[in-house]
């Protein structure tokens, strides 16, 4: 009998540790790497591998290690935990040709997963997954016939490396880290138990208070994503000491979430409104802007302001990572945190990008909050609501047929609907705002989103949407 398909969603394969998430599949996803590797690359393709912290990485890694290194690709081992753009970073600076990363990002703890990057150092775009998915076995292989890793890594079949210091060089590279250090703030930095944890303490030394930094690969049960509800801990350090900001990491450390003086979170929005203004007006730099779907139409005001290109692509970092890797991009960033921005790897970065903020709020000499204060004040009230509803598949299935046979909803919290863009979902465009409603490609949720000029007009989008569609 045909095992399980193997299916890629907007970020790599992710599955429950134990049920689909096996070495059995696994190996099946490494033998697919590795058949497309010889296709592109030829014979001798190299790839570099790392794991986050979550249960079973290290294991996972080492067997993706032995089925890549026994079908004759080079394979160099991260020597500790790394951050998914570490290994993006990694893949560039020493010209694999891929990287992959044992991570299921933000999911919950039972799931584990596997990112491919392509050798720009940025998410493998979909027709590179397309010719994974397609080399897939569907057969389990005979992994008694694997060489064992230590004979592997006597051989240099299996090289290891400490991609983590090359990764905070690069960073040290990218930003002005002196600059930060000398305006004396205090950065509380909370990795959430996930594999950014230690890299903002290596950057700066004392003034970084540390929340999450353990190894526990249960999260203690909490979904390892910098979003406002699950921030709490690194809000209430932050409001009730004397820190400046504080940054949060998801559980591989490519997305961002930030809070200000106050312990009030900043939206991703904010974040890359809030990038745009320093690299143009600060830093002088140009570029178009690209942004997925979901995220904020305060970047096309910003961009019809200072003369740059903005393009919107489906929702997932692979369709901004090649526009960056061909250069001339200033930000690129979807609203669920992963955000790039010129001057270092085209790849979402969770620590470079807090950091670039801490050091525009450094530059500027004010607060973040004052920051967004000021960005509002001059291009108007933007604000965020976003609902992730858990659906049975066959209940996401039958909303997204009603969506599609009616051309979506004919209004929204009374507001008429203008237009219906389906690049991604159905976007119900009104003369008060948007809504967005589409399906995760990861998980059984269908994510609702909206943007006014409230935050009560952007919830009371979200929930009169779901009311008619009976999701409530």
């Amino acid at each position: 009998m045909a095992n399980t398909p193997i299916e890629f969603g907007t970020d790599g394969w992710r599955a429950v540790i134990a049920d689909d998430y096996t070495f059995a599949n696994l190996e099946r996803v490494a033998q697919a790497t590795a058949n497309w590797l010889h296709d592109d690359y030829g014979d001798t393709p190299s790839i570099v591998l790392g794991h986050d912290t979550r249960f079973l990485g290290a294991e996972f890694a080492e067997r993706a290690a032995r089925v890549l290194a026994d079908a004759g690709v080079a394979v160099t081992l991260a020597d500790s935990i790394v951050p998914t753009p570490a290994v993006s970073w990694a893949t560039q600076a020493a010209g694999h040709d891929a990287g992959v990363v044992i991570t299921a990002s933000h999911n919950p703890p039972s799931y584990n997963g596997y990112k491919i990057k392509a050798h720009f150092g940025g998410p493998a775009p979909p027709d590179m997954i397309a010719s994974v998915e397609a080399a897939v076995p569907d057969h389990n292989l005979d992994s008694t016939s694997l060489a064992p890793f230590g004979t592997l890594a006597a051989d240099g079949a299996v090289q290891t490396d400490g991609v983590r210091g090359g990764y905070l060089d690069a960073l040290r590279d990218a930003l002005n880290i002196s600059a930060i250090q000398n305006a004396d703030l205090t950065i509380a930095h909370d990795a959430m138990f996930g594999a950014a944890q230690g890299l903002v303490e290596a950057l700066l030394g004392d003034g970084v208070v540390s929340l999450r930094h353990d190894l526990n690969p249960g999260f203690h049960g909490v979904a390892p994503e910098p979003i406002a509800d699950r921030l709490g801990e690194l809000s209430d350090t932050v409001a009730q000491s004397d820190a400046a900001v504080g940054l949060a990491n998801d559980g591989d450390g490519d997305r961002i979430g930030m809070v200000d003086e106050d312990g009030t979170f900043v939206s991703s929005h904010r974040i890359l409104a809030l990038l745009v203004k320093y690299l143009y007006e600060e830093r002088g730099l140009t570029g178009s802007i690209v942004k997925t779907f979901s995220t904020t139409h305060l970047l096309n005001k910003m961009g019809a302001r200072y003369g740059l290109d903005v393009e919107t692509t489906p929702i997932g970092f692979k369709h901004i990572a090649p526009k960056m890797a061909e250069g001339d991009v200033l930000v690129g960033g979807e609203e669920s945190g992963g955000i790039a921005a010129a001057g270092h790897i085209p790849e979402r970065d969770g620590v470079y990008i807090g950091l670039l903020i801490v050091e525009m709020m450094v530059e500027r000499g004010m607060t973040l909050s004052a920051l967004v204060d000021e960005l509002l004040e001059e291009f108007g009230p933007h604000y965020n609501y976003r609902d992730d509803i858990h659906i049975r598949e066959d209940q996401k299935a039958d909303v997204l047929d009603r969506l599609d046979n009616q051309g979506g909803l004919e209004s929204v919290n009374g507001h008429a609907v203008e237009e219906v863009r389906t690049l991604d979902g159905f976007k119900h465009v009104t003369d008060h705002g948007w809504l967005l409603i589409r399906p995760s490609g990861t998980e059984p949720v269908l994510r609702v989103y909206s943007e006014a000029e409230s935050p009560e007009a952007a919830e009371a989008l979200v929930k009169d949407a779901s009311a008619q569609l009976g999701l409530n």
